[in-house]
């Protein structure tokens, strides 16, 4: 073969290349990839801030009802594991830790109810005001990332995109799945 020859097929070949791959669906795999790790950062935030706020909870609740140590030893824990499941970034292990923290916050806000003048003190109903806003940013943050990830899953698997996505390794990626326990927020009766 002559070198022109050579190098007029090896320019074909690119650009054929180019051309082929620029509907592949490389780039938008990728796009949507990154759009997933974003809306799981924005669960793992708001897990964070709710495990945040409960320790000021915590602190108002407990100057009305000092007995009651074993509920706040367990809200303690609960929030290390919550912490220690949200760095690893496992969506499983954090679904757990989120239902043992939601087991322990609603024992807290049981205690909480036995107390009237509790219910009265403003820090605790702002606080309370804060905690409900932090579970529908939860559950908010939730399902934008498993609608996020539902459209990524069948984006791979749509022809031709889901050969691209062989090629590269897309693997569809698991929804955020908690327990049943923490598929509700924690009620307390202000009344």
């Amino acid at each position: 073969m002559k070198p022109f020859q050579r190098y007029s097929l090896l320019a074909c070949s690119f650009a054929l290349f180019i051309s082929l791959s620029s509907g592949c669906g490389y780039n938008e795999i990728q796009t949507m990839d990154e759009e997933i790790n974003n809306k799981w950062a924005q669960v793992e935030s708001q897990l964070q801030r709710r495990s945040d706020l409960v320790p000021n909870l915590v602190k108002v609740v407990q100057s009305y009802a000092k007995h009651e140590q074993k509920v706040f030893s367990d809200i303690a824990d609960a929030r290390a594991r919550m912490s220690g499941a949200i760095k690893s970034e496992d969506p499983a292990r954090i679904a757990a830790a989120e239902g043992q923290f939601n087991s322990a916050l609603s024992r807290l806000l049981v205690v909480a109810e036995n107390y009237p003048n509790l219910k009265a003190d403003q820090q605790y109903v702002r606080l309370m005001d804060e905690l409900a806003g932090t579970e529908n940013r939860i559950a908010t943050a939730r399902m934008d990332y498993n609608n996020t990830v539902r459209d990524y899953n069948g984006y791979i698997r749509r022809i031709p995109t889901n050969l691209t996505a062989g090629v590269i390794g897309a693997k569809p990626r698991k929804y955020y799945d908690p327990p049943a326990e923490s598929q509700t927020a924690p009620q307390v009766d202000m009344e």
